[in-house]
């Protein structure tokens, strides 16, 4: 018999703010979380939720792509996503609603 880890799953409350991300490039998207300088590597097909508790009028979040020239030649896309009202804290989880920590899919020489 195998144990199986219980899955850890966000628990934000109904109000919140929400965007999901999704890599539609062939190669590995990083998803980078900021102000908090966290990555996360998502495989191609890949799409994650960011959740934050902020329910104000402002922007929850903003985006900017940019582009890392030996990346791209690597087939590596970057995305960076500001977590802006509310403060700092933001949770990102996959499709079934399993965190994904920082550092997820990371390559070894990457750091």
């Amino acid at each position: 018999m195998v144990a199986i880890p219980r899955k850890r799953t966000a628990n934000y409350s109904a109000a919140m703010a929400v965007m999901d991300v999704r890599n539609d490039a062939r190669g590995w998207l990083v998803l980078w979380l900021e102000p908090l300088g966290e990555d996360r590597w998502m495989r191609p097909g890949e799409t994650f939720r960011i959740r934050t508790d902020y329910t104000g009028d402002e922007l929850a979040f903003s985006v900017t792509g940019w582009v890392n020239g030996d990346e791209r030649s690597n087939g590596i896309e970057n995305l960076t996503v500001w977590v802006e009202g509310g403060g700092f804290e933001a949770e990102v989880t996959d499709a079934d609603g399993n965190v994904i920590e920082c550092g997820h899919n990371r390559q070894p020489d990457r750091t």
